[in-house]
């Protein structure tokens, strides 16, 4: 099997919403951090195939392309070490995709956490078991098999909901190399237990199923406002405050300094008044994001940039998988005939 020299990880950002804090702080930040380690070779790409299992609004999905490819790009990703494309632009993927498809057991996908919930809903509800699952939900993790594997990845990080999916990468690889050829490498999950996960408006996970974000690129005045929606409780200016149960303390730990965060934790036991923790708040976010939204802004307005940087990446892309597919085509047998 050819192995990479470096470390390759892989990691892709499905193109469904619009980028709030808790993606900064539970992924995109430590990610773009972790692109510039130069002993391992970065892969970061737009899932727009994933994106359709989702959601049948195309505006929608083209919108979420752009601003999340702004977002990456704003944010500072180092576009010439670590290769960033979009998942359509390499079409070695989906042709990946099937030939894996004759790999994958259909009992592995039976088992897969987005088709089994879908299932019990539909059977609660008294339907037919399959109602509304589409081939795209039930063969997800096939195409992310194909993702992983077009590239040889040997990390991919993840939340612990996406282990299994790596669990099934390995498997489909394993059935391919046994009945094939020793083409694919096993990638390993990776999943960072420091990575903090934001709480949003409401005191629940910030997450856009809940309607409870803060969008992260929000002008100023918009930004004080969603700030000052965070839940709190009733305790007055004067009255300790519990950090340890507090949004507010908890957005500002993500944020801050181990000092301001200490600070903080000490302002809170002498009562500090919510109104002056929130705006305090609001200056560390927005000192922390300006530049990068003002960057971001300006990405918005020049599309075609944005395009550019991925049509590159999609070039950069394709110099390791179009190889890989041609290996794949003779191992199973797809060759010319003369």
């Amino acid at each position: 099997m050819s192995t990479p020299a470096k470390k390759r990880v892989l990691t892709g950002i499905t193109t469904t919403g619009t980028p709030h804090l808790g993606n900064y702080v539970g992924a995109i930040r430590p990610a773009i951090a972790a692109s510039r380690d130069t002993s391992s070779d970065s892969f970061f790409f737009l899932a727009d195939y994933h994106a359709l299992i989702k959601c049948q609004d195309p505006e929608h999905v083209a919108s979420s392309s752009r601003e999340i490819a702004a977002t990456w790009l704003a944010l500072g990703l180092d576009t010439e070490q670590a290769v960033f494309y979009r998942q359509s632009d390499i079409p070695e993927i989906t042709e990946l995709t099937w030939v894996l498809c004759c790999s994958a057991a259909k009992g592995l996908m039976n088992r897969a956490h987005a088709y089994k919930a879908a299932v019990q809903v539909n059977e609660e509800a008294g339907e037919d078991p399959d109602f509304g699952v589409t081939m795209g939900l039930f063969n997800y993790p096939v195409l992310m098999a194909a993702d992983i594997l077009m590239f040889n990845a040997h990390q991919v990080p993840v939340g612990r909901d996406q282990i299994q999916h790596l669990e099934m990468a390995r498997d489909i690889a394993q059935r391919f190399n046994h009945n094939y050829a020793e083409l694919f490498t096993l990638p390993e999950a990776v999943v960072d237990d420091n990575v903090a996960v934001l709480q949003g408006l409401d005191g629940r996970k910030m997450s856009k199923s809940y309607n409870n974000t803060i969008p992260l690129f929000l002008p100023e005045k918009q930004l004080r406002k969603h700030i000052n929606k965070i839940k709190t409780n009733l305790l007055e200016p004067g009255e300790p405050k519990d950090p340890d149960d507090s949004t507010v303390f908890q957005v500002w730990s993500a944020f801050a300094s181990a000092e301001e965060t200490a600070r903080m934790r000490a302002e809170f036991a002498a009562g500090i008044a919510w109104g002056e923790a929130k705006k305090q708040l609001f200056e560390l976010v927005n000192d922390e994001l300006a530049a990068a939204r003002e960057r971001y802004n300006a990405l918005m307005e020049d599309p075609g940039y944005i395009e550019s940087v991925l049509k590159r990446g999609a070039e950069r892309a394709r110099e390791h998988s179009a190889p890989l597919l041609a290996k794949v085509r003779e191992a199973v047998g797809i060759r010319a005939m003369g």
